[in-house]
């Protein structure tokens, strides 16, 4: 009788049978080890975009709070330093005060959670508001 009919696969050499995937053995291990950092990226950069966001509306705040106060006629010290304590850490503020507007901005950069070799965004927020009259008076 031939061996290929009798047996549709051959024994393998440590006395087990072969089974029909024998060839695709491991490959979910592949699959998952390139699938993995895929989707590790993926999720970082999901969290660098809501992180971004939130600091997005820091700014926002920070600044139209800051355009009021400096308004009003509070120092423009004080403003600033008030502006740089609720915007996100190493954010450049600058405050100017005039007869009819009073302008706050903030600069700020964020940058990825982790090293993934993705570039800092780069967030602008400014604010203006109407002098008080009185408000331009240091």
């Amino acid at each position: 009788m031939n061996a290929t009919l009798a047996e549709p696969f051959p024994a393998a050499p440590w006395g087990g049978h072969r089974c029909a995937g024998g060839r695709d053995r491991g490959s979910a291990t592949v699959e998952i080890a390139i699938a993995l950092p895929s989707l590790v990226l993926v999720l970082v950069t999901a969290l660098w975009a809501v992180l971004t966001a939130a600091a997005e509306v820091t700014c926002v705040d920070a600044v139209r709070a800051g355009a009021r106060a400096a308004a009003r006629g509070e120092s423009l010290a004080s403003v600033r330093e008030a502006v740089a304590g609720a915007a996100p850490p190493g954010a450049r503020v600058e405050v100017s005060r005039g007869g009819e507007l009073t302008t706050v901005s903030v600069t700020a950069e964020v940058r990825p959670p982790i090293r993934t070799g993705l570039p800092p965004v780069t967030l602008h927020a400014r604010a203006l508001a109407a002098t008080e009259p009185g408000g331009d008076v240091p």
